[in-house]
């Protein structure tokens, strides 16, 4: 009976050499399928859709909002809580509309501004981004100029246009001074916010391998950066659209051309609402045209790409 319940040491021994890899490999798959299911319900990455249903689904919210603000707005007349001449009916500004678009001045109104827009924004990118950088990475720099910034994007930018009528006249030059005062602290802030958030361990790795100066800013900081960098540049368009308005109500001359602020001036100037309100429409309908046509798409593909879009 002691010879069957005594067990050889060498043969455990050897059961669990066996056994013991075997074992390793099992536990680290139930970790590992463990930290996933945890993943799993914090959250979960978005799964690209049919551009249909997303088109749906993002337009049909907006559209009931724009329905509900349309018939408060009807009620606002029809109860004259104000004199038709000073509120007139949406049907009254459709067809100032529809009067600038048959006279064939609508869409030159509206690229005057855009192409102004457009240019002042690119050149605050370019200016933009060179300051934001200096300041993030120079630290004496930022303990200059950082606080100035911050209060150069507190400024409202219709401040800056009695200054540049005196420095530049009434000139193009005027209204791309203060696109650019008004969109250049929001870029360079936006970027510096940025690469504040960067991982010290990114840059430590870029200067492993050799990637410092221009080539670090360019492999390393800038796309590390990318998802505050585009939150800055899209204050910055809002910025410029919004100075561009300003400065187009002021400075007003013949040869300047006429956009969509130079409307919104002339409809003043003849006490005609519905020409107002057919201009301050415009100006609403090109900002956020341009915002979800170029810049949400930009920055959900950023987001998108580095995992950074989720559903909770």
């Amino acid at each position: 009976m002691a010879s069957t319940e005594t067990k050889d040491p060498s043969a455990a021994a050897r059961k669990d050499e066996t056994t013991a890899p075997g074992s390793a490999a099992a536990a680290a798959g139930d970790i590992a399928g463990l930290e996933a299911g945890l993943d799993a319900l914090e959250s979960r990455a978005v799964d690209r859709q049919p551009w249909l249903r997303t088109a749906a689904s993002k337009a049909f919210p907006p559209l009931v909002a724009i329905v509900i603000v349309l018939v408060v707005w009807q009620l606002a007349y029809h109860f004259e809580l104000k004199p038709h001449y000073l509120l007139p009916s949406p049907v009254d500004v459709a067809h100032s509309l529809q009067q600038k678009w048959l006279e064939g001045t609508l869409l030159s109104f509206v690229w005057t501004s855009v192409s102004r827009g457009a240019l002042g924004f690119v050149a605050s990118v370019a200016l933009g981004t060179v300051l934001g950088l200096v300041v993030a990475r120079v630290k004496a720099v930022r303990a200059a100029i950082g606080p100035i910034l911050s209060g150069l994007q507190s400024l409202p930018s219709v401040a800056w246009v009695p200054a540049a009528i005196i420095w530049f006249g009434l000139s193009d030059a005027t209204i791309y001074a203060v696109v650019l005062l008004g969109a250049v602290p929001s870029i360079a802030n936006g970027l510096v916010a940025g690469v504040d958030q960067i991982s010290p361990l990114y840059l430590r790795a870029g200067r492993t391998i050799g990637a410092t100066g221009l080539a670090g800013i360019r492999h390393v900081l800038l796309p590390a950066a990318l998802p505050g960098y585009i939150a800055g540049l899209k204050q910055g368009w809002a910025f410029s659209w919004r100075s561009l308005m300003a400065a187009e109500l002021i400075v007003n001359a013949p040869d300047l051309g006429t956009g969509l602020g130079q409307l919104l001036e002339q409809g003043r100037e003849f006490q005609d609402m519905s020409w107002v309100l057919a201009a301050i429409l415009l100006i609403l309908i090109v900002g956020i045209g341009i915002e979800l046509l170029i810049f949400a798409p930009i920055e959900r593909r950023v987001l998108r790409s580095r995992g950074l879009l989720v559903k909770s």
